[in-house]
């Protein structure tokens, strides 16, 4: 059934209750997510301590693993571990959050997630700040001739999904708009084909 979703990732947020004020579920979920399809498994960690955990959900199968600058005190050491294991390193940046403080890091990241929303609870109103640090945050990487991948999670939809890709957006995170679709396959579809001539997940 996964395998047969439009998809091209599965975006799992992991909340402790403590970083953000929802709690959801563990590596648990992860490992069955795992054992269900074969694509990737972007893990975002809106938790506080990542670095406790980093190993565990590499364990459990993402194959992305994403942690909060705001929660992270030693970040390039805890983007030097995620690599380590072999899986993908990003770091996300809550709204209030200025791409310039990643100056430091870029080299070592494979994806950066620019919150669109404040992280912790679905279906909130898209913030259109992200659209001029998503440019921003392009242009960092084009002057440095760096590819991460830009992700952008919160509020994404069919009324904001071109404006993103074209501000320099590589990936969509969307929930809301997918699950409450009357077809969420076919929402699915129609925001890929906005963005066929960009960066995919290899």
């Amino acid at each position: 059934m996964l395998n047969e979703s439009e998809a091209d990732w599965y975006h799992l947020d992991i909340m402790d209750g403590v970083f953000v004020p929802n709690i959801s579920y563990g590596m648990d979920l992860v490992k069955v997510f795992r054992r269900l399809t074969d694509k990737p498994l972007d893990v975002h960690l809106m938790i506080v301590e990542p670095e406790r955990y980093i190993q565990a959900f590499r364990d459990a199968g993402a194959d992305m693993i994403t942690v909060h600058y705001e929660a992270s005190r030693h970040l390039h050491r805890t983007l030097e571990q995620i690599r380590q294991t072999g899986a993908g390193a990003g770091v996300a940046l809550n709204p209030h959050t200025s791409v310039l403080l990643l100056e430091d890091v870029l080299e070592v990241l494979d994806m950066v997630l620019v919150m669109s929303m404040n992280p912790g609870f679905g279906g909130q109103k898209f913030i259109y700040q992200t659209v001029p640090k998503i440019q921003k945050l392009r242009q960092m990487l084009d002057e440095r001739n760096l590819s991460p991948y830009i992700e952008v999670d919160g509020g994404v939809g069919m009324q904001n999904a071109e404006r993103l890709l074209q501000a320099g957006a590589d990936v969509l995170v969307a929930g809301s708009s997918i699950f409450n679709a009357p077809d969420p396959m076919s929402m699915i579809s129609e925001m890929k084909a906005l963005g066929r001539n960009f960066t995919e997940f290899i």
